[in-house]
């Protein structure tokens, strides 16, 4: 038996750090939607009691630093499943980018997993357990457009994004999450209106999703990055209706309501930086 299955990446429309925690995560308000931009897993079963990783990046490990790797030996020794799994990886997302490419891979492995072996759980249970590996994967799970808090777990479904197109581009360099959060200083700056942003998406207007489009961890990273900044800048010179970095970086992104605008900075933007797409929010149904 074989089971394919999509991994969506995402975006970050804000993300607000308040305070670090007690366990040295930072409490935060994240509002994200998933795109367009997919990585794909084959999963197959096996008979024999093993989990078995291929991956057609060579830079991307494929054992238990991966965590597709360790979402599949979570599920068998919390369940004890004797069958094994042969998972076959096909990247696509940009790694190290600020997109999820990491956690959603391990979404994908969860959901498919509870198929292939039978598990029968609940969506919500999938989510408990993702906690466990990863403060993101909790979102790709439910997928869509959410609320996230706590250190990222706790999701809150939320309207569909409005229709528009969103054009990424990451440049030629890696970010490193926990880098970029050990370095912020949460009360030196400018915080996004998460109360804001979530009135703009229940009412579906996309002006005042761009209003309230902000990220706290820009205020490290573009600082470090000089690249970032100038995608960012670029963005909005070319034409974009808003501009902001994804998650921790370096990935930045703009919104557009027009196709003609759309392809405008996305042709622009080729010139200055060799990963770009163009995409639409996964939560908008053509």
């Amino acid at each position: 038996m074989k089971i394919t299955i999509k991994a969506p990446a995402k975006i970050n429309l804000s993300l607000d750090a308040l305070y670090k925690r007690e366990d040295g995560y930072h409490e935060v308000e994240m509002v994200m939607t998933t795109i367009d931009l997919s990585d794909s897993l084959q999963l197959e079963l096996l008979e024999e009691d093993r989990i078995e990783l291929d991956v057609n990046a060579h830079f991307i490990p494929d054992d238990k630093r991966n965590l597709v790797y360790q979402a599949a030996e979570l599920l068998k020794k919390r369940y004890d499943v004797k069958k094994g799994v042969k998972i076959t990886l096909d990247k696509q997302i940009p790694v190290s980018a600020g997109l999820a490419g990491g956690s959603t891979d391990a979404a994908a492995t969860f959901k498919g997993l509870n198929k292939l072996w039978n598990l029968g759980l609940s969506l919500e249970k999938l989510a408990d357990l993702s906690a466990e590996i990863g403060s993101d994967i909790a979102f790709c799970l439910y997928g869509g457009t959410a609320l996230a808090t706590g250190r990222g777990e706790l999701i809150e479904r939320l309207n569909r994004m409005p229709g528009c197109w969103i054009i990424l581009a990451k440049p030629n360099i890696g970010v490193q999450t926990p880098s970029v959060y050990k370095e912020l200083r949460v009360q030196e700056v400018e915080h996004p209106n998460t109360k804001k942003m979530l009135e703009a998406i229940a009412k579906g207007d996309l002006d005042g999703i761009f209003d309230s489009m902000g990220n706290v961890l820009e205020s490290v990273t573009l600082e470090k990055n000089s690249q970032v900044k100038q995608l960012k800048d670029k963005m909005l010179e070319f034409g974009a209706d808003a501009a902001m970095m994804s998650g921790s970086g370096p990935t930045v992104f703009a919104i557009v309501k027009q196709h003609s605008r759309a392809k405008r900075v996305y042709n622009g933007l080729r010139g200055f930086c060799n990963e770009v797409y163009m995409v639409r929010p996964l939560s908008y149904d053509d």
